[in-house]
């Protein structure tokens, strides 16, 4: 029986940190040797960093990148470790992964389908590489193979795909099992999205069958580069069962996944399978000899009870937005995060969220672990409990004007205080008042609710950014912005008032899905080591129906009434944006599905509503903060749905639209079935 331990780490890597990315994996092959691991998969790009975006163009790049590599060789003594790194061959950038054993660089192999859509943009740096080519590269002349390319360890033959190489149809993976490979590697950078972990999952466990084979997937871990959020998923998996998993989201610099692989089972099932052997192909030969003593030991797979709480959206959002958080605060060395908390539900959000990092960080790996990786903030040194870290890392300011109301108050002021956050409470109405008339003095004439409403709502949203940005600096710390992804979608928001902010953590979720997290924050929350993580001071503004209130209580604002039921809004935002939908197609689409719940006319008007909205307001999503990816569908207009800031603006279609729904009125209203 020959038997092969292996392993699996997730990496917390940052783009061109070139010092804290090879510790990270310097300290993580260590670990490996410590529990006996033969072969070891690191993550896709790990030396350099995935988001390097136009700094892949440069030279130094890729040199730092190979003086690194040179630099992990030496800790390979025993061991085997793939590690990702960016290359240059003739004068062509590539994704590739080198494989190192026993302090010997055997060669790199370079990926060869590159994904270009969403929020990839691969081709705009790398080259893809050919199928079955091969070629040297030099360094401190010596030449190392590169390109497709196996690797024989008396006997064990390995061989990778790289990320996007297994999600296509022209995968890497049958010409390896046609030239007997035991093991496949993916060294990946997939980004995290909601249920995404399913299909890696299936993906994983479906190439170990098909191919006969162990199959080891490591995957990056966090915040890496500001947008892109990593959950931390590795996977190792064999005869087509998923043997060893990760746990997700970890606030750790990298975890270990290991499980022992039977090479003699895996080779049966191969044999099984008719293949055309390619003979003949390059093989990179190591005198690393892989056998492992102990006898595996099977064991059913295990979930982490988030995932099987049923709530595991939920759960999801929580833990990938608060890691988020995390990293962001921790690699931009920021002293914590002010939120002007108005008491509604987007702003409450991201307070709860900012208090939840806490709580799940100290889950995951302890208050002083916690404390040692934020030791850049002085202010928590001697802090012992999360309530005192949130008083010093969480401020929350109330800027009330006369339009304001209690209930708003109370909300943000029980939510602060549930979480332990600072809190103040500012009156801005003498700003609004002096701003008011001292342009009033200029115009010479007063301005009103009936002439001037949108004009006196935008400046209360504006006179408070000076203030909490003012707060923001005196203590280092990172400003929150609360627009969620409806918002967003329509431009319902004041520039340079409530999107003033570093960062927006809910630009990347809807506004109604949103609420009903809200409420299962208050009434379930995470679950964690046995019992529910909840934040009830969040039940003042779930009992709330949302409001900027920005005009007179007597006017009862709202923002559906300001604009549609939230619910209707990411409906159509789907349809429209995701879907690509036409206006014509969207409303015949509504008009049936949501027949029973809204009235044809408000559909129409919502319709009509949605798209002059969304094409006039481009300019206000391409000065948004930095959101977070969450799901396979997003606004950002720098990384995901481009769209021209001046533009028809729907006319031709919403004529036609226009002409359609007053056609079916008339035969409506004549008794004519349509």
């Amino acid at each position: 029986m020959k038997l092969l331990k292996t392993g699996a780490v997730a990496l917390n890597q940052t783009p061109l940190d070139w010092i804290g990315n090879k510790n990270n994996i310097i300290k993580s092959i260590e670990k490996a040797k410590e529990t006996d691991i033969q072969l070891l998969c690191l993550p896709e790009l790990c030396i350099s960093g995935y988001g390097c975006e136009d700094a892949f163009y440069s030279p130094d790049t890729a040199r730092i990148s190979l003086e690194i590599l040179l630099d992990i060789v030496d800790y390979t003594q025993n061991i085997a470790v793939c590690i990702g790194l960016p290359i240059w061959v003739n004068n062509k950038i590539y994704n590739a992964a080198c494989l190192v054993a026993n302090r010997q660089i055997l060669g790199f192999v370079c990926k060869q389908n590159l994904p270009n859509y969403g929020l990839f943009y691969e081709d705009r740096w790398f080259q893809r590489w050919k199928p079955e080519h091969i070629d040297e590269i030099s360094i401190n002349d010596f030449k190392y193979p590169v390109g497709d390319i196996i690797f024989d360890f008396k006997g064990v033959k390995v061989g990778m795909e790289i990320c996007e190489d297994a999600w296509v149809n022209n995968r890497p993976a049958p010409r390896l099992f046609d030239r007997g490979v035991d093991i496949i590697l993916n060294p990946s950078a997939s980004p995290f999205a909601f249920h995404k972990y399913k299909i890696r999952e299936q993906l994983v466990a479906d190439a170990s069958r098909a191919f006969g084979c162990g199959y080891i997937y490591a995957n990056l871990l966090g915040n890496e580069s500001g947008r892109l959020i990593f959950d931390g998923d590795a996977l190792i998996a064999s005869g087509g069962d998923i043997i060893a998993s990760s746990d997700r989201f970890s606030y750790a610099d990298y975890t270990l996944t290991t499980a022992i692989i039977d090479i003699d089972t895996n080779r049966i099932e191969q044999s099984k399978t008719k293949s055309t052997p390619l003979i003949g192909k390059k093989t990179v030969v190591s005198n690393l000899e892989f056998d492992f003593s102990e006898t595996p030991q099977i064991e059913p797979f295990k979930q982490e009870a988030f995932e099987i709480g049923g709530y595991i959206k939920e759960e999801e959002f929580a833990r990938a937005v608060c890691l988020a958080l995390f990293d962001y605060l921790r690699k931009s060395r920021s002293y914590g995060f002010t939120i002007s908390l108005s008491g509604g539900a987007d702003s409450c959000a991201c307070t709860a969220l900012c208090g939840l990092m806490l709580k799940l960080g100290d889950e995951s790996i302890g208050i002083e672990n916690l404390k040692e990786r934020l030791s850049h903030i002085p202010e928590i040194k001697d802090a012992k409990t999360e309530e005192e870290l949130a008083k010093k890392l969480i401020l929350t300011v109330y800027q009330g004007t006369e339009n304001s109301s209690k209930n708003t108050l109370e909300s943000a002021e029980e939510l602060a205080k549930s979480i332990g956050a600072t809190f103040y409470n500012v009156n801005i109405n003498g700003l609004v008042e002096n701003y008011t008339a001292m342009i009033e003095s200029q115009i010479g004439r007063d301005l009103t609710w009936q002439t001037d409403d949108i004009t006196l709502q935008n400046i209360q949203a504006r006179v408070r950014a000076p203030g909490v940005w003012m707060l923001a600096n005196l203590n280092n710390h990172l400003l929150i912005a609360t627009s969620n992804r409806s918002e967003v979608a329509v431009g319902y928001c004041t520039m340079d008032g409530d999107t003033a902010g570093s960062i927006s953590p809910i630009a990347g979720i809807d506004k109604s899905w949103l609420r009903t997290w809200l409420i299962w924050l208050e009434k379930t929350g995470c679950e964690v080591k046995q019992k529910h993580i909840k934040i009830e001071g969040l039940k003042y503004v779930n009992a709330l129906q949302p409001t900027a209130e920005l005009r007179p209580a007597e006017n009862k604002q709202t923002d559906e009434k300001d604009l549609m039921p939230y619910a209707f809004l990411n409906r159509l935002e789907i349809l429209a944006v995701r879907e690509k939908k036409s206006p014509m197609e969207c409303f015949k689409y509504v008009e049936h599905i949501c027949k029973e719940e809204y009235d044809r006319n408000d559909m129409y008007n919502w319709t009509v509503r949605f798209f002059k909205l969304w094409s006039r307001n481009q300019w206000k999503r391409e000065r948004y903060a930095p959101g977070f990816h969450l799901d396979q569908h997003n606004l950002d207009s720098r990384s995901w749905t481009r769209f021209p800031i001046l533009n028809g603006g729907y006319t031709y279609e919403l004529e036609k639209l226009k002409e359609y729904f007053e056609g079916n009125q008339q035969r409506k209203r004549r008794g004519i079935g349509f």
